[in-house]
């Protein structure tokens, strides 16, 4: 455990020690601030890896998604490209790439809180430029906005079914001084949907109202600006509910109020939310859409047999990476992607068949 996860729980336990309980919401915030500070979560000797470390089709896909989005569009030179939670800026080095063929080269801004990650997204992608928050984001020229498992990361706030009514979800110290998640006291039963306020205890309803502020306001960016925003995460259609709240630690499932700061927290995505934030601003929705789907509409059936070409002792590898990629039983069927353009621009590729 690093020294910074071990002041955390240190600093956990005397704020919840001296002030009450905290809310899930609270505690997934700071516990991710501290785990993406601390280093590098990805790959093989990480905790996750994401599917642009997966195979090189996916960044290259996205990139010629945007580049026929931005020819459409009448190929402004004043793009930019930006990315939230780049990760090891892989996904971006792999669609500039594709880019760069047709001629579209813009700014690179990502959206980083990281200073480990950062110093590795700079290597990867020349040029690169850093914001801590979307606020920072240029506002001057369309954006090609690029979210891939960046809104999963975003703290959701627990709404819990009692037989006193509606409780936030909390989290407290045990007799052991572990943390663990338990009903609070003051009444929620306003902030639940109509639909879901008689559900049986222990109901658990889900909001991230980071994630609604975020899509809200980038969606007023683009409304000014043009261009387009791509979403992609695990996450759902229909509200429902259910705890989606989950901890990844060394590839496996762990207990999400153990060790807080030493392992990935996220939640699934509502992207219906996410939708109707943009349609609130006046801009077109496409999808959402299985990333099996998409991606297969985009071409990586023929990306792969190109690569496969060029590299044949590949061949078994970029098949096994594309099935990861598109099989329903793995990535295919729960990770969604929804994208947003402005009503000017051209109506995006790969959404042929929407959830």
């Amino acid at each position: 455990m690093s020294p910074e996860a071990q002041n955390l729980s240190a600093r956990l336990a005397r704020q919840i020690e001296a002030s009450g309980p905290i809310s899930v919401a609270e505690f997934m915030r700071v516990s991710n601030e501290v785990y993406y500070g601390s280093g590098d979560p990805l790959g093989a000797q990480g905790d996750f890896i994401t599917a642009p470390e997966i195979s090189q089709m996916f960044g290259e896909l996205i990139g010629l998604w945007l580049t026929d989005l931005w020819i459409r569009s009448g190929s402004r030179t004043d793009c930019k490209y930006i990315e939230l939670g780049p990760g090891r800026g892989t996904l971006a080095a792999d669609a500039l790439r594709s880019m760069k063929q047709f001629n579209l080269e813009p700014e690179s801004w990502f959206v980083e809180t990281s200073a480990p990650l950062r110093e590795i997204q700079s290597a990867k992608v020349e040029r690169s430029n850093f914001c801590s928050t979307i606020d920072e984001i240029p506002d001057d020229g369309p954006l090609l906005i690029v979210a891939n498992e960046f809104f999963d990361a975003l703290p959701v706030r627990q709404l819990v079914s009692t037989h006193a009514g509606w409780r936030e979800r909390v989290v407290v110290r045990d007799r052991g001084n572990k943390f663990l998640a338990t009903p609070g006291l003051q009444a929620m039963d306003a902030h639940v949907p109509a639909e879901f306020r008689n559900a049986p205890s222990p109901s658990i309803y889900e909001t991230c109202p980071d994630a609604s502020t975020i899509m809200y306001e980038l969606a007023g960016r683009l409304a000014h600006q043009g261009g387009a925003i791509l979403v992609i995460d695990y996450g759902y259609v229909l509200p429902g509910l259910g705890s989606s709240l989950q901890a990844v630690k060394g590839h496996q499932f762990a207990d999400p109020f153990e060790n807080p700061g030493t392992q990935d927290l996220t939640a699934h995505v509502n992207f219906v939310e996410l939708a109707n934030l943009a349609r609130m601003r006046g801009l077109r929705v496409s999808g959402p859409a299985e990333q099996g789907q998409w991606l297969s509409a985009l071409g990586i059936e023929a990306r792969m047999a190109s690569l496969a070409a060029g590299s044949p002792e590949c061949a078994e590898e970029l098949k096994s990476a594309r099935d990861r990629l598109v099989e329903p039983s793995e990535m295919g069927s729960l990770f969604k992607v929804l994208a947003v353009t402005h009503p000017d621009w051209p109506t995006p590729e790969g959404f042929a068949t929407s959830v």
